[in-house]
């Protein structure tokens, strides 16, 4: 019999899975807006602005956001635990990588819901 000795590390079935489905959110926001600048065509300021004053594409851009954040996750969390071997610095590292990739989203989302306050400023 074969004792297996699990140490915290997350590997498996489930972070692919994730990392796969992030993917393919990615992928289909992709075409989705790439669709879209190809039928408005924006050449100016407000017409990207009109592109993300939707509520979908709000949404579908902060998921497509929250989804490259979460990849980005997974895959540098494994780099931190596959190569940096003092408990410390790889705690200290994936510390700062989550705090610097929620800070990144609430960036986004700063940056997406004041679409509508420029507009009111013109």
């Amino acid at each position: 019999m074969v004792n297996r000795i699990l140490v915290g590390a997350h590997y498996g079935l489930k972070d692919w899975v994730i990392q796969r489905a992030t993917a393919i959110i990615m992928a289909l926001y992709s075409v989705i807006f790439f669709v879209d600048v190809l039928v408005v065509g924006p050449n100016s300021f407000e017409a990207w602005s009109r592109i993300f004053a939707t509520g979908f594409m709000k949404f579908a851009t902060f998921l497509f956001f929250l989804s490259l954040f979460y990849h980005a996750w997974i895959g540098i969390r494994d780099i931190w635990m596959d190569y940096i071997k003092p408990d410390g610095l790889r705690l200290l590292l994936m510390i700062a990588t989550a705090a610097a990739l929620v800070g990144y989203a609430g960036w986004a989302v700063q940056i997406l819901y004041s679409v509508d306050l420029w507009r009111e400023f013109k």
